[in-house]
Protein backbone atom coordinates (compact mmCIF):
# COMPACT_ATOMS: atom_id res chain seq x y z
CA UNK A 1 0.00 0.00 0.00
CA UNK A 2 1.35 3.52 -0.91
CA UNK A 3 2.31 5.89 2.05
CA UNK A 4 -0.05 8.84 1.28
CA UNK A 5 1.98 11.17 3.25
CA UNK A 6 4.70 10.29 0.92
CA UNK A 7 3.13 10.29 -1.97
CA UNK A 8 2.05 13.81 -1.22
CA UNK A 9 5.65 14.73 -0.15
CA UNK A 10 6.86 13.14 -3.56
CA UNK A 11 4.15 15.36 -5.73
CA UNK A 12 5.19 18.80 -3.83
CA UNK A 13 8.77 18.20 -4.59
CA UNK A 14 7.85 17.76 -8.69
CA UNK A 15 5.13 20.98 -8.37
CA UNK A 16 8.62 22.59 -6.85
CA UNK A 17 11.07 21.92 -9.53
CA UNK A 18 7.98 22.40 -12.07
CA UNK A 19 7.39 25.80 -10.91
CA UNK A 20 10.94 26.62 -10.42
CA UNK A 21 11.23 26.27 -14.00
CA UNK A 22 8.67 28.01 -15.36
CA UNK A 23 9.51 31.15 -13.47
CA UNK A 24 13.53 30.40 -14.83
CA UNK A 25 12.42 30.40 -18.35
CA UNK A 26 9.87 33.53 -18.46
CA UNK A 27 12.65 35.49 -16.74
CA UNK A 28 14.35 34.53 -19.78
CA UNK A 29 11.92 35.76 -21.87
CA UNK A 30 11.57 38.85 -19.69
CA UNK A 31 15.09 39.70 -20.78
CA UNK A 32 14.81 39.15 -24.01
CA UNK A 33 11.64 40.81 -24.91
CA UNK A 34 10.84 44.58 -24.85
CA UNK A 35 8.92 46.44 -22.92
CA UNK A 36 10.81 45.33 -19.64
CA UNK A 37 10.61 47.58 -17.41
CA UNK A 38 6.53 47.15 -17.27
CA UNK A 39 6.77 43.15 -17.51
CA UNK A 40 9.43 43.27 -14.37
CA UNK A 41 6.79 45.57 -12.02
CA UNK A 42 4.11 43.00 -13.07
CA UNK A 43 6.64 39.82 -12.29
CA UNK A 44 7.57 41.08 -9.15
CA UNK A 45 3.71 41.62 -7.98
CA UNK A 46 3.19 38.35 -9.17
CA UNK A 47 6.25 36.98 -7.61
CA UNK A 48 5.52 38.37 -4.09
CA UNK A 49 1.78 36.60 -4.66
CA UNK A 50 3.45 33.59 -5.47
CA UNK A 51 5.76 34.02 -2.60
CA UNK A 52 2.88 34.09 0.02
CA UNK A 53 1.64 31.04 -1.78
CA UNK A 54 4.88 29.30 -1.47
CA UNK A 55 5.63 29.59 2.20
CA UNK A 56 2.21 28.78 2.73
CA UNK A 57 2.03 25.62 1.02
CA UNK A 58 5.51 24.50 1.83
CA UNK A 59 7.12 24.72 -1.58
CA UNK A 60 10.44 24.95 -0.23
CA UNK A 61 12.84 25.61 -3.41
CA UNK A 62 10.35 27.92 -5.12
CA UNK A 63 10.06 30.17 -2.05
CA UNK A 64 14.00 29.94 -1.38
CA UNK A 65 14.34 31.56 -5.53
CA UNK A 66 11.62 33.98 -5.20
CA UNK A 67 13.05 34.93 -1.52
CA UNK A 68 16.49 35.71 -3.43
CA UNK A 69 14.65 37.90 -6.40
CA UNK A 70 12.70 39.50 -4.19
CA UNK A 71 15.17 40.92 -1.98
CA UNK A 72 17.09 42.36 -4.60
CA UNK A 73 14.15 43.86 -6.72
CA UNK A 74 15.16 47.41 -5.12
CA UNK A 75 18.73 46.88 -6.86
CA UNK A 76 16.67 45.53 -9.58
CA UNK A 77 14.14 48.37 -10.09
CA UNK A 78 16.62 51.01 -9.14
CA UNK A 79 18.73 49.62 -12.48
CA UNK A 80 16.19 49.38 -14.72
CA UNK A 81 14.74 52.78 -13.92
CA UNK A 82 18.24 54.51 -13.19
CA UNK A 83 17.20 57.52 -15.53
CA UNK A 84 13.82 58.47 -13.94
CA UNK A 85 15.37 58.19 -10.57
CA UNK A 86 18.31 60.60 -11.45
CA UNK A 87 15.73 62.74 -13.39
CA UNK A 88 14.08 63.14 -9.88
CA UNK A 89 16.83 63.89 -7.51
CA UNK A 90 17.73 66.30 -10.20
CA UNK A 91 14.66 67.74 -9.50
CA UNK A 92 14.39 67.79 -5.74
CA UNK A 93 18.23 68.97 -5.15
CA UNK A 94 17.83 71.72 -8.48
CA UNK A 95 19.29 75.51 -7.59
CA UNK A 96 16.21 77.71 -7.85
CA UNK A 97 18.41 80.48 -7.77
CA UNK A 98 19.79 79.58 -10.98
CA UNK A 99 16.27 79.15 -12.56
CA UNK A 100 16.12 81.19 -15.61
CA UNK A 101 13.25 82.97 -16.01
CA UNK A 102 11.48 84.11 -18.77
CA UNK A 103 11.73 88.28 -19.44
CA UNK A 104 10.79 90.32 -22.46
CA UNK A 105 13.77 89.75 -24.02
CA UNK A 106 12.76 85.72 -24.77
CA UNK A 107 11.20 86.69 -27.96
CA UNK A 108 14.60 88.10 -28.71
CA UNK A 109 15.99 85.31 -28.03
CA UNK A 110 14.15 83.10 -30.15
CA UNK A 111 14.42 85.31 -33.23
CA UNK A 112 18.08 85.30 -32.75
CA UNK A 113 17.86 81.13 -32.13
CA UNK A 114 15.35 80.52 -34.81
CA UNK A 115 17.15 82.76 -37.43
CA UNK A 116 20.36 80.59 -37.05
CA UNK A 117 17.97 77.51 -37.26
CA UNK A 118 16.89 78.33 -40.54
CA UNK A 119 20.84 78.93 -42.00
CA UNK A 120 21.79 75.86 -41.08
CA UNK A 121 19.16 74.01 -42.24
CA UNK A 122 19.68 75.50 -45.79
CA UNK A 123 22.79 74.89 -45.87
CA UNK A 124 22.69 71.37 -44.28
CA UNK A 125 24.83 71.83 -41.50
CA UNK A 126 24.39 70.30 -38.15
CA UNK A 127 23.91 71.52 -34.87
CA UNK A 128 22.69 70.71 -31.59
CA UNK A 129 21.52 73.76 -29.39
CA UNK A 130 20.27 73.00 -25.63
CA UNK A 131 18.02 75.23 -23.62
CA UNK A 132 18.41 75.22 -20.25
CA UNK A 133 14.77 75.93 -18.04
CA UNK A 134 14.26 74.87 -14.44
CA UNK A 135 16.82 71.99 -13.93
CA UNK A 136 20.39 73.38 -13.66
CA UNK A 137 22.83 71.73 -16.20
CA UNK A 138 26.08 72.37 -14.53
CA UNK A 139 26.99 68.55 -14.18
CA UNK A 140 27.24 68.07 -17.72
CA UNK A 141 29.23 71.08 -19.01
CA UNK A 142 32.79 69.75 -17.85
CA UNK A 143 33.63 69.08 -21.34
CA UNK A 144 33.43 72.28 -23.57
CA UNK A 145 34.91 76.05 -24.53
CA UNK A 146 33.36 78.91 -22.14
CA UNK A 147 31.49 81.37 -24.24
CA UNK A 148 29.27 83.53 -22.36
CA UNK A 149 27.88 86.27 -24.60
CA UNK A 150 24.12 87.29 -25.73
CA UNK A 151 22.27 85.06 -27.61
CA UNK A 152 22.76 85.88 -31.53
CA UNK A 153 21.90 84.12 -34.73
CA UNK A 154 25.44 85.02 -35.70
CA UNK A 155 27.35 83.64 -32.79
CA UNK A 156 25.41 80.39 -33.49
CA UNK A 157 25.94 80.18 -37.29
CA UNK A 158 29.53 80.81 -36.82
CA UNK A 159 29.70 78.34 -33.84
CA UNK A 160 28.37 75.26 -35.95
CA UNK A 161 30.35 76.34 -39.25
CA UNK A 162 31.77 72.67 -39.81
CA UNK A 163 36.10 74.26 -39.42
CA UNK A 164 34.82 75.21 -36.14
CA UNK A 165 36.76 73.79 -33.52
CA UNK A 166 33.79 73.13 -31.50
CA UNK A 167 31.07 72.48 -34.11
CA UNK A 168 30.53 69.14 -32.97
CA UNK A 169 29.36 69.42 -29.84
CA UNK A 170 26.28 71.27 -28.47
CA UNK A 171 25.92 74.61 -27.43
CA UNK A 172 24.13 75.59 -23.79
CA UNK A 173 21.85 78.11 -23.44
CA UNK A 174 21.04 79.58 -19.84
CA UNK A 175 19.13 82.46 -19.28
CA UNK A 176 19.65 84.94 -22.27
CA UNK A 177 23.39 83.99 -22.25
CA UNK A 178 24.93 81.31 -24.45
CA UNK A 179 27.75 80.24 -21.96
CA UNK A 180 29.20 76.99 -23.32
CA UNK A 181 30.01 75.22 -26.91
CA UNK A 182 31.58 72.16 -27.96
CA UNK A 183 29.95 70.30 -24.72
CA UNK A 184 29.57 66.88 -25.06
CA UNK A 185 25.97 65.02 -23.93
CA UNK A 186 25.34 62.06 -22.70
CA UNK A 187 23.71 59.52 -25.44
CA UNK A 188 20.39 57.54 -24.68
CA UNK A 189 20.37 54.17 -24.02
CA UNK A 190 16.99 53.43 -25.11
CA UNK A 191 16.92 50.29 -27.13
CA UNK A 192 13.17 51.75 -28.82
CA UNK A 193 15.16 54.76 -30.58
CA UNK A 194 14.89 54.48 -34.07
CA UNK A 195 18.74 53.51 -36.33
CA UNK A 196 17.54 56.32 -37.88
CA UNK A 197 18.90 58.80 -35.18
CA UNK A 198 22.08 60.08 -35.64
CA UNK A 199 24.78 60.90 -32.50
CA UNK A 200 23.20 64.32 -32.42
CA UNK A 201 19.86 63.03 -32.00
CA UNK A 202 20.84 60.54 -29.58
CA UNK A 203 22.69 63.11 -27.60
CA UNK A 204 19.74 65.29 -27.20
CA UNK A 205 17.39 62.19 -26.17
CA UNK A 206 20.05 61.32 -23.75
CA UNK A 207 20.00 65.03 -21.94
CA UNK A 208 16.21 65.48 -21.61
CA UNK A 209 15.75 62.32 -20.46
CA UNK A 210 17.30 63.04 -16.91
CA UNK A 211 17.28 66.97 -17.69
CA UNK A 212 14.15 69.18 -18.36
CA UNK A 213 15.88 71.06 -20.98
CA UNK A 214 14.49 71.75 -24.57
CA UNK A 215 17.39 70.61 -27.60
CA UNK A 216 16.96 71.97 -30.78
CA UNK A 217 18.51 69.53 -33.70
CA UNK A 218 19.94 70.30 -36.83
CA UNK A 219 20.16 67.12 -39.19
CA UNK A 220 23.87 67.36 -41.20
CA UNK A 221 22.37 64.75 -43.58
CA UNK A 222 18.83 66.19 -44.82
CA UNK A 223 19.04 69.49 -42.39
CA UNK A 224 15.72 68.49 -41.30
CA UNK A 225 14.53 70.54 -37.92
CA UNK A 226 13.64 68.21 -34.73
CA UNK A 227 12.77 69.41 -30.83
CA UNK A 228 13.68 67.35 -28.35
CA UNK A 229 12.10 67.42 -24.87
CA UNK A 230 11.50 64.55 -21.71
CA UNK A 231 12.93 62.31 -24.34
CA UNK A 232 10.67 62.61 -26.60
CA UNK A 233 11.62 63.51 -30.38
CA UNK A 234 9.55 66.29 -32.81
CA UNK A 235 10.67 65.58 -35.97
CA UNK A 236 10.86 67.47 -39.48
CA UNK A 237 9.38 71.05 -38.11
CA UNK A 238 9.17 73.92 -39.72
CA UNK A 239 9.94 77.15 -38.65
CA UNK A 240 6.39 78.28 -37.74
CA UNK A 241 5.69 75.47 -35.41
CA UNK A 242 8.85 75.49 -33.70
CA UNK A 243 8.43 79.24 -32.95
CA UNK A 244 5.78 78.19 -31.51
CA UNK A 245 6.42 75.05 -29.33
CA UNK A 246 9.75 77.34 -28.08
CA UNK A 247 7.14 79.77 -26.94
CA UNK A 248 5.11 77.37 -25.32
CA UNK A 249 7.62 75.08 -23.54
CA UNK A 250 9.83 78.53 -22.22
CA UNK A 251 6.86 80.12 -20.79
CA UNK A 252 5.35 77.05 -19.32
CA UNK A 253 8.13 75.60 -17.92
CA UNK A 254 9.99 78.52 -16.38
CA UNK A 255 7.24 79.50 -14.25
CA UNK A 256 7.94 79.62 -10.69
Amino acid sequence: MTDAPGQFSWLLSLLDIVLVSVVIYHFLLLLKGGGVALHLLLWLTIGCIVFLGARFTGLETLGWLLNAVLSASLLIVAIIFQHDIRRALLNFSRQRHRLSALTEDTGELIDELLTAVESLSQKQIGALIVIERGMPLDSFLAVGTVIDAKVTSELISSIFLPYSPIHDGAVIIQGDKLTRAGCFLPLTENPEIGKHFGTRHRAAIGLTEVVDALVVVVSEETGRIALVCSGKILENLEIPFLRKELKRQLSGGRKR
